[in-house]
């Protein structure tokens, strides 16, 4: 497997980290101990977690990382049948979404409050990180954070006469215009904005648009489905008609919106942090990066989540210490640093990420500025509720249901989702 190489000044910050976290546990004996880390496959991640391991391990010779992948689509599947089977990791890592069922399932211990004590979580990480937190105690700590924004592509905004990237979400449906192209038969061949709700577009109605419309998409506590209301309404109807009035973006163009993006077919797209890796290896246009459009009177709205590091229930005795040791590693300020400038994912502790090179940087800048103003949605059944969304707005599209319908219908049966889950 692919190892990225340390500066010299990166491994001293990775040394200096690590002699942090080694602290926080008692040292272990010197019989040499395994624990593995389990994580889905995507490339970046990958990579920069084997550069972590390494430095881990020649701090602590007594100590093994193995690094255990699987695809993202059976991730869940293997976590719960391992677990079943007795055989589950000592650290694991989740979407903040699956928190609920890891918890309920028994795969996760609560974290030991002598290594990560609540006031300290509390005082350097973002907010966000609270969504980690049941019953008064963490359960997980994130080493990265994502926020939304858009990406455009220069090029195609270059052929189509546009300056800058949209500052409004008017502004956004002209120059999606301007930038779409349709054949001689009407048929969408380049899109103004690619268009997926099953990716990133279910966040961007649920959580952004809903908001810009004066809404929200839940109760407070998340127990009470909000947005079937004048806003949630609007915020859909925005929304379809990118696809029916403007024709500027269709669902299934090049079957992924971020694929249509990379090919040079899409002028814009609606995407997060996790996407600068891959985006970064772009050859044939140049790209940037923008806040998302602002409501009409200015209301700006984004989405921030998170994949957080939490310790495997099965982890006992020794590989409990040596899981304590190693998640406090990786979720150091020094361990983000390198996340950041390998993954693209916004460091998880304030001070790491507020700093003036961040904030005027042109990639992470947006990204970064939405963190004041970005809300955390409280899955319960992350999947679930995604395909609420996306049966949501195939009714609309392909079968004819009013928007109105349509939305009352997905609230009703996210309702009783959540009624299900909040009755345990």
């Amino acid at each position: 497997m692919t190892r990225i190489a340390l500066t010299g000044r990166a491994r001293l910050r990775l040394a200096a980290a690590l002699a942090c976290a080694t602290a926080l546990g008692p040292t272990l004996a010197s019989a040499d101990v395994e624990i593995e880390y389990w994580q889905y496959v995507f490339d970046a991640r990958v990579k920069a977690m084997d550069t972590l391991i390494d430095a881990f391990e020649a701090e602590n010779p007594g100590i093994t990382v193995k690094q255990v992948t699987f695809p993202y689509a059976d991730y869940q599947t293997r976590v719960v049948a391992a677990h079943a089977a007795g055989k589950g990791p000592d650290v694991v890592q989740l979407f903040y979404g699956w928190i609920d069922n890891f918890v309920d399932g028994g795969i996760l211990q609560p974290l030991p409050g002598d290594a990560f004590p609540a006031s300290a979580i509390e005082a350097e990480f973002f907010p966000i990180v609270g969504a980690m937190k049941r019953n008064e105690q963490y359960y997980a700590l994130p080493t990265a954070v994502r926020t939304m924004a858009l990406f455009y592509n220069k090029k195609l905004f270059a052929e189509a006469g546009v300056a800058e990237p949209p500052k409004t979400l008017d502004e956004l449906v002209e120059v999606a215009k301007k930038t779409a192209r349709h054949d001689n038969g009407g048929n969408l061949v380049q899109a103004g904005i690619a268009l997926d709700i099953a990716r990133q577009d279910h966040h961007w109605w649920r959580t952004i648009l809903t908001a810009q419309y004066g809404g929200a998409p839940y109760s407070d506590d998340g127990t009470t489905v909000t947005y079937d209301s004048e806003a949630g309404l609007k915020a859909l109807d925005y929304y379809l008609a990118l696809q029916t009035q403007h024709k500027v973006g269709k669902e299934g163009f090049m079957d992924e919106g971020q694929a249509a993006f990379r090919a040079g077919l899409a002028a814009m797209v609606v995407d997060g942090t996790f996407r600068l890796a891959s985006y970064g290896t772009i050859g044939s246009f140049e790209w940037g990066v923008a806040e998302l459009p602002a409501a009409a009177d200015g209301t700006r709205a984004n989405y921030a989540s998170y994949f957080a590091n939490g310790i495997g229930a099965s982890a006992s005795g020794e590989e409990l210490e040596a899981a304590k040791k190693f998640l406090a590693y990786i979720s150091s300020p020094a361990a983000m640093e390198l996340w950041q400038k390998e993954v693209g994912e916004l460091p998880a502790r304030k001070d790491v990420a507020m700093t003036e090179a961040n904030l005027a940087d042109p990639v992470f800048g947006p990204f970064i500025r939405a963190l004041d103003y970005s809300q955390t949605t409280r899955f319960v059944d992350e999947a679930a509720q995604r395909q609420i969304a996306i049966d949501m707005v195939n009714r609309a599209l392909l079968q004819g249901q009013s928007p109105a319908d349509s939305v009352a219908e997905a609230a009703k049966a996210e309702q009783a989702l959540l009624d299900r889950h909040f009755a345990k």
